[in-house]
This record gives structure tokens, sequence and C-alpha cells, in this order.
């Protein structure tokens, strides 16, 4: 069944969900789904419905036209699309592929819609895993912040700008890539790149974080799923997931502990945005789960 998805948040005000529905119905809309939230504290709207695209007078583009009134009168940002064009997603990867390897998985096994065209990467590692599945592979090699080359990183993440809009990426996954993306990429695609972070952001940020929660003596780590901003990990939060911690685990033991809570919650944040479930507000993501 194809469904096609309406998405929209905008200032609060009595009868928001009546005329959403109604407008609906006028079309011939038969509702599958129906998700609303207000948030009382701002004032704000929050909603996403899913329709029955066969019952539906109207093809998307035509119904995006009818809509757009109703938009501007609400002051919403909206969205809708039908889901039998699935997204394109862009991976962007290092060496750790444990969250490469799951995403992989879960797209070749039809758990995520979505299509594949390519998968970057700033080493080389990881290029036999990708072309083993039939996916296109790109070696950019970024230089370190220190290395005293900014012309060179310059160079290089302008040339990871043109790869994204040639794959005419609709979303970009951040799948542990050890680089910190410029302003430029971030604001182009805003709302559209998902970097998994190995913790509950801020705590243990940096380097080898799993050695300094051994050494804290933690009882739980956890992964944060978010997207990127120029802020580099301030970015709304879309997803996190925790496990407890015994005295008994090692630093190997949290390691393997955590990449369970990366692949987790990495794979949950990718589905719920590829399926039109996140709203983003400030620096709040409103998420209807699944």
């Amino acid at each position: 069944m194809s469904i096609t998805l309406l998405k929209i948040s905008c200032p609060d005000r009595v009868g928001l969900l009546a005329r959403l529905t109604t407008f609906v119905a006028y079309h011939g809309g038969n509702l599958l789904e129906v998700h609303q939230f207000t948030d009382a504290l701002n004032g704000w709207f929050f909603a996403r419905l899913a329709i029955d695209s066969g019952s539906l007078a109207l093809d998307t583009a035509a119904l995006s036209k009818a809509f757009s009134s109703l938009a501007v009168d609400l002051k919403a940002q909206w969205s809708i699309r039908e889901t039998t064009q699935p997204m394109r997603v862009v991976i962007v990867v290092s060496k750790a592929d444990h969250c490469l390897a799951d995403l992989l998985w879960r797209w070749r096994s039809a758990e995520m819609p979505m299509e594949v065209p390519l998968v970057v990467s700033n080493h080389e590692d990881l290029r036999p895993l990708v072309e083993r599945e039939g996916v296109r592979f790109e070696l950019v090699p970024v230089p370190g912040e220190k290395s005293g080359c900014p012309e060179a990183r310059a160079a290089a993440f302008a040339k990871l700008t043109g790869l994204f809009r040639e794959a005419r990426a609709d979303l970009v996954v951040l799948a542990r890539y050890m680089q910190i993306l410029p302003a430029s990429i971030c604001e182009e695609w805003f709302g559209r790149v998902i970097n998994i972070h190995h913790s509950f952001l801020p705590s243990f940020a940096g380097a080898n974080p799993y050695r300094r929660a051994y050494e804290r003596g933690v009882k739980l780590i956890g992964a944060t799923c978010h997207y990127a901003t120029a802020d580099l990990d301030q970015g709304p939060i879309i997803d996190q997931e925790v496990v407890r911690v015994e005295h008994f685990h090692t630093p190997d033991d949290l390691l393997r502990l955590g990449r369970d809570c990366e692949r987790l919650a990495l794979a949950r944040g990718v589905r719920y945005h590829l399926d039109d479930r996140v709203l983003i507000h400030g620096n709040r993501a409103i998420v209807f789960r699944d």
C-alpha cells in the first residue's frame, strides 16, 4: 500500500487537528495513522498524518498545492511525501564498521525503506565491505585539524559536498565518521545529517570514551543519535540507547556494549527520519515513534 505522509508544525490554536482531518477528508483521504502533540509551554503544535494514497482524489503535487494555502494561514512548516519513492541515503564512515554493517544489513533485508547510492570514507578500510554489497565507495582523505593545511581540508569537504549533491542525497548518515563537518554542509543539509555519538551528550566526549568511562566507574553507558549542526554535538536529539555496566566489565566489554548501543540508537534514528516521524523545533526533535 502506498502511503502519503503529511507532517506539520505550527503555532498552537483551537481546532488545528480538526482542520487537518477535514482537509484530508475533503480530498477523499482515508487516515491510517494520526499522531499529534501540543507543546503547551511554547504554544506549538506538531502532527503527522499517514493517508492511504489510493483513497486520495489528488496526486502528491496537487495535494501539496491545495494544502499550501491552509499552511500559510496556519503559519506552518510542513511537508507532504508519498512513500513510493524511498529516500536516497549517503553513508559516511571512517574505520569503525559496526554501524555501517548494521545499516547495510537493514537496507539489504528491506527493513529500512531507502536507497544507498554511495558510501564515502576518509580511509580505505571499509571499501571491501561496501563494494561486496554492490554499493559505490568513494575515498575522500581529510587532513587533520592540526595538520596546518586548512586549504586541503576545505578542498576535501568541498569534494564531499559535491558527492552528496551528485548522489542527490535526501539524508546523510555519519556512521562513526571521525571528522567534524564544516558549517556549510550542516547548513545546506540542515535536518538531513544524522550523527551517532558514543555517549549521552556531552559526557565523555572526545577520544577513547569507553576507557574514560571505565576509569570513572560508570554504571550506565549509552549512545546518542542526533542531527548534526555547526555546534558539533549540540544538534536536536532523535534517539538514545543505554545499557547497565557491572563492576566486572572490562574496557573491552564496555566497547562491545557501547557498539550495541550505537547500532540500535542510529538504526532507530534513521528509521524515524525515513518514516517522517521527526519534527525539528529549535534544538528539540519531536519524535512520533513507531
